[in-house]
């Protein structure tokens, strides 16, 4: 999939990142959510190419990227180690400034980097996910019961990772197609995709490290960020699906005014996966704001 992008691999510190570049125009990084790949952009990243210079990059531990080690701390795979992998990843592809659109795992990577390296992300564009913080912090049960695989992944190794070995495939059309939707979105050929990347060896124990982060190391940088009061200052723009838990359990909006001084956003009619149950609407959205000259918060002129 997305054959028409041409593929590059990058290295960092050990960690073979699996990217794709096409298009011609402002740079605009992609990031994927879980359990998926780059694969989940095909509907959208063919139109956006048409404006900009659209790079896709498989996170560290999903896609064709490599699966690190795991470590006690689960920093190799924090988010914050992925931001870092983001930042190599564009200045491997010549740019030092540029927009992110990204969707759940992604979008808590894109969420991270904005704040570790602000110069370097213009704007942004989260897709159904409200800040990790908040969202552990205001957990219900309604949020507990939709968002199940949060609190299995981080429950102490080798039990996670052995129950997803035993049927990657079935792991994934339970996470995937449990939703609003269902499997009805993803394409045959998405599915597929997603299944063979799920398979690879070391993949649960990735997939699996990284929620451990989450709950831990992450909170500690987000936490951080809370008391020394960071807050994003790059325009942002949230968007999440009318049937998603997300909007459901949370106040985005309200939420991410908590961690950012410029953010707009709206539902859209859909579910968790925007980018492949409501492409045309996300398509729409991103040439909007990724245009509009007074969403730059780091305009040259």
């Amino acid at each position: 999939m997305l054959s028409s992008f041409a593929s590059l691999t990058v290295e960092r510190s050990g960690v073979q990142l699996h990217t794709r570049a096409g298009g011609e125009g402002p740079p605009l990084l992609l990031l994927h959510g879980h359990p998926q790949s780059m694969a989940m952009w095909h509907r959208v990243a063919p139109v956006l190419a048409q404006t900009h210079r659209v790079v896709l990059m498989d996170l560290r531990g999903y896609g064709d990227s490599s699966r690190p080690a795991a470590d006690a701390a689960h920093a190799n795979h924090s988010k914050r180690e992925m931001a870092l992998d983001a930042l190599v990843v564009m200045k491997a592809h010549g740019f030092e400034r540029f927009d992110v659109l990204a969707h759940d795992r992604g979008a808590r990577v894109a969420h991270r980097l904005a704040v570790d390296a602000p110069a370097a992300v213009r704007r942004l564009m989260l897709l159904d996910i409200a800040p990790t913080l908040a969202m552990y912090d205001n957990t219900s049960d309604a949020f507990a019961r939709a968002y199940w695989h949060w609190f299995f992944m981080i429950q102490p190794g080798p039990l996670p990772e052995a129950l997803i070995e035993s049927g990657p495939a079935r792991y994934v059309r339970s996470v995937m197609g449990g939703r609003y939707a269902g499997l009805a979105p993803f394409t045959p050929e998405a599915l597929a995709e997603y299944e063979r990347c799920a398979a690879l060896p070391g993949t649960a124990q990735s997939i699996a490290e990284d929620y451990r982060a989450s709950a831990t190391l992450d909170l500690e940088h987000d936490r951080a960020d809370v008391a020394a009061g960071r807050l994003l200052q790059q325009s942002l723009r949230v968007l999440w699906g009318e049937h998603g838990a997300v909007g459901r359990c949370f106040d985005v909006l309200g939420l991410w005014h908590e961690r950012a001084a410029q953010v707009t956003g709206r539902i859209l009619p859909c579910g968790h996966y925007l980018a492949e149950e409501a492409p045309e609407q996300v398509i729409a959205e991103a040439q909007a704001f990724f245009t509009d000259p007074l969403s730059d918060s780091f305009s040259d002129s």
